[in-house]
């Protein structure tokens, strides 16, 4: 049975006919790069992956050519809080429905959606209704609405550093502990893909190799940690770090601290937020050399207010001051007003990193390190037709997601 919820996006969609072909002048995969890119869709899967010389065109298929653009995987947003005026803790379907079809229109295929550090009570409520709503997503029969995927949870908070906390509410951060961990597990039934912890908090170790037999994913961040103690949370089973800079003890040569492993080491993963604002464009090319290719993730951190004039608005139980498209709580930075496909041509402006690498960084990383590359961040033969068509510097030109043309 359709949940009806998720069918009022329709209206907002083009839908494309059951056989479609999509041509345009280049296609990362990425696998492979291909020239004077087919893609054949049919009933929103990729059939067919070939340049125009190898193959004919179906005669019963809609052929839509992009001409001079270039077709890449969609993205995935592992760390946002909302968008079009909607916060994710909220937790109702009008909130959730609102933020997928945001985040569609800007590239975003699949997402997590991201807490913020709220009373127990608060926080428990949220993630039971997202847990209902994101359940409902998954299981809707009719796979062909153009918006994002909401596919679990990104619990950021309660487990801070207060030296670190940002905007996050000091007299709501807990101790880590297994206990508390569970609490919020078993309100999620399980979809809590994703935790940021600080690594120097008393039990942080015990609670990150617990969350990961659970299979949840830890990133570190919002934390003054030493060297050490970051170090001892990646041997504790922490893969990632948290909107990388911000929030984090600063980097001194004989004092690295977290700052200086989650940027020395090779095998882990590390976000940003790539507006230009959170992280200057030189940092944002250091940041590059360390993390290269294989490690770097963009987020964008993004609140209700992306996509919204100026004003105030919420980060959960929180009011966010947004002024020329900065947002601040209290005088700390609160969240961003960024999108996935400005973030990806920040990053390639910014760096002069090919095109390939940097739609790599919004789709197929934060992919990896979640483990679900088998459904988001590639193009292949028999997968959901996810992709982004981008025009001159990365510029997002359309976003079709399950082989329909967001609008």
């Amino acid at each position: 049975m359709v949940d009806s919820r998720w069918l009022l996006i329709e209206k907002h969609y083009e839908r494309v006919c059951v056989k479609t072909v999509f041509k345009a002048r280049k296609l990362f995969s990425p696998l492979e790069t291909l020239e004077q890119a087919v893609v054949v869709v049919e009933d929103g899967m990729i059939t067919s992956l070939s340049s125009q010389a190898e193959r004919d065109l179906p005669a019963d298929a809609e052929i839509i050519d992009f001409q001079d653009g270039v077709i890449a995987p969609a993205y995935f947003d592992q760390h946002v809080h909302g968008s079009g005026g909607f916060d994710v803790m909220e937790a109702t379907e009008e909130a959730l429905v609102g933020v997928s079809r945001f985040l569609g229109r800007h590239g975003v295929a699949g997402y997590l959606a991201t807490t913020v550090t709220a009373s127990m009570d608060a926080t428990l409520k949220s993630l039971s209704g997202l847990a209902r709503l994101i359940e409902a997503a998954q299981d809707r029969v009719d796979p062909g609405a153009a918006t994002a995927l909401p596919v679990g949870i990104h619990l950021e908070g309660p487990f801070l550093s207060h030296e670190k906390r940002g905007v996050h509410s000091p007299e709501l951060l807990l101790t880590p502990t297994v206990a508390l961990f569970d609490r919020f597990w078993q309100a999620a039934e399980g979809r809590i893909r994703l935790i940021t912890i600080a690594p120097e908090l008393p039990n942080a170790a015990e609670v990150i190799a617990h969350a990961t037999a659970r299979g949840v994913r830890v990133s570190i961040g919002h934390s003054n940690a030493t060297a050490e103690f970051a170090q001892a949370a990646i041997a504790a089973g922490a893969v990632s770090a948290t909107h990388t800079f911000n929030a984090m003890r600063q980097l001194e040569h004989r004092d690295p601290g977290i700052l200086g492993v989650v940027l020395d080491d090779g095998a882990l993963f590390a976000e940003i937020i790539c507006d230009g604002h959170h992280v200057m464009p030189m940092v944002v090319r250091l940041f590059w050399k360390a993390k290269g290719a294989g490690r770097a993730i963009l987020i964008t951190d993004g609140i209700s207010a992306s996509g919204m004039p100026d004003g105030l608005y919420k980060l959960g139980n929180l009011d966010v001051v947004v002024k020329d498209g900065q947002c601040t709580s209290g005088g700390s930075i609160a969240g961003s007003t960024l999108t996935m496909d400005r973030a990806v041509s920040n990053f390639h402006e910014f760096t002069g990193a090919p095109l390939a690498e940097v739609a790599g960084l919004a789709g197929r990383n934060p992919a990896r390190m979640l483990g679900l590359e088998d459904r988001f961040g590639s193009l292949e033969v028999g997968r959901r037709a996810d992709f982004v068509v981008l025009g001159e510097g990365g510029v997002l030109r359309e976003s079709v997601l399950d082989g329909r043309r967001a609008k």
